[in-house]
């Protein structure tokens, strides 16, 4: 019986409703939440999007941007979706890859940097929270590295972490970066998780 409650509370409505939209996983509602209170996904923008698989994130930000935009997807291994037309799959590790890179797979002429930098990166996990809390917090400082760098002046950012050790360091960071910070916890996250999502808004 518990192996079926299991299977059940993984396929719950936004499981199911990703299934019958095409996309490839459920977390593509937990952006959509974010998205439609602040405005980040428009006409035109340029989106870069750290641990990209399995590729939920990548395909709702390439269908708000439109052909006008263009979304760059970095994962440790290439995404095995249909990539669309407007987007870029590169197999990259985060902890190394060089900000050139990133802003290299840009189309040529539309700009250098990026206007919204996003991270759904969650750790491998080991079951000891502390040791989860910390290392989802270091997985947050450095995408924010990363969007310190190739970030267009005013841009976004969005981040998931693990509410705990190392939190309140992020937060601390991302103020003195962005004018507003915002803390979210999408409708669509499991009640069982202690994860929740960071918004930095207009880059000082």
């Amino acid at each position: 019986m518990s192996r079926l409650r299991d299977r059940r509370a993984r396929h719950d409505r936004f499981y199911r409703k990703a299934k019958s939209e095409r996309y490839a996983a459920r977390s593509v509602f937990k952006l959509e939440e974010i998205d439609q209170r602040f405005q980040l996904l428009k006409s035109g923008r340029r989106v870069l999007d750290l641990g990209c698989r399995p590729g939920s994130w990548l395909q709702y930000a390439a269908a708000k941007v439109g052909e006008k935009g263009h979304v760059v997807g970095l994962d440790r291994e290439l995404l095995e979706i249909a990539v669309p037309p407007n987007a870029t799959s590169l197999e990259g590790d985060v902890l190394e890859v060089e900000p050139a890179t990133l802003r290299a797979a840009l189309p040529s002429g539309g700009g250098s940097c990026f206007h919204l930098v996003m991270s759904d990166m969650a750790p491998d996990t080991t079951g000891h929270a502390f040791t989860d809390q910390t290392r989802s917090a270091e997985l947050v400082q450095c995408a924010l590295d990363l969007a310190l760098t190739v970030s267009c002046p005013k841009s976004s950012f969005v981040a998931k972490i693990f509410m705990g050790e190392g939190f309140q360091e992020v937060v601390t960071r991302m103020r003195k970066s962005f004018k507003r910070v915002k803390t979210v916890r999408p409708e669509a996250t499991r009640s069982s998780s202690r994860e929740v999502y960071l918004v930095g808004l207009e880059l000082k």
